[in-house]
């Protein structure tokens, strides 16, 4: 009785957590397999450089907001700031996001800047979102579930085995062969 509702249970788990994490599944690995040829993707950056001067009363004594503010408002500047540094001549503001990268430099006397922004294409920027790089905590939290959905697929898959009579001994070797193929081929390739 506890074995068929163990079984019945762990079925159910697999099925539809496979099924919650069908896009999770699908989006890492045509990332992975993206992230593997990024030159495929190479010519789709775009560099654009702009000029333009800020009110001199927000460099006096610089508050980052403001700084921020003005990028987003004169240049629609994306992504989250990422840096900022005051140095006696000079303020350097970056932003970064997933294919995005923007970073500016203010000239303290004068109030002028120059604003380099580098806009990837979209594998690039799926890429980014594979590797969590730029992303923000909530794409973080998103890549932790989907790692705990993925595991609980793997452990609920690996517990039906254990119920299909005819075919554990199969599935378990296949599994083990699987393992072991890949540390092989780690432990032959990998410097």
């Amino acid at each position: 009785m506890l074995r068929q509702r163990t079984a019945r249970l762990a079925r159910w788990l697999h099925i539809y957590l496979s099924m919650v994490s069908f896009a999770i599944i699908f989006f890492f690995a045509l990332t992975g397999l993206t992230l593997n040829h990024q030159e495929w993707f190479e010519r789709a950056q775009k560099t654009t450089l702009a000029r333009g001067s800020m009110p001199l009363d927000l460099l006096q004594k610089p508050e980052t907001p403001q700084l921020v503010e003005h990028f987003r408002s004169a240049n629609h500047v994306r992504g989250a700031l990422s840096d900022v540094r005051t140095e006696s001549d000079e303020i350097t503001v970056s932003f970064k996001g997933p294919g995005y990268s923007a970073d500016a430099t203010i000239e303290r006397a004068s109030g002028h800047y120059q604003l380099v922004e580098t806009r990837s294409g979209f594998w690039a920027v799926m890429n980014d979102l594979h590797k969590g790089r730029d992303t923000g905590t909530a794409w973080k939290w998103l890549i932790d579930v989907s790692a705990v959905l993925l595991t609980l697929v793997s452990v609920t898959g690996l517990m039906l085995i254990f119920f299909l009579y005819k075919k554990r001994t199969v599935g378990l070797s296949v599994a083990a062969v699987g393992l072991l193929l890949s540390a092989f081929l780690y432990m032959l390739f990998v410097p």
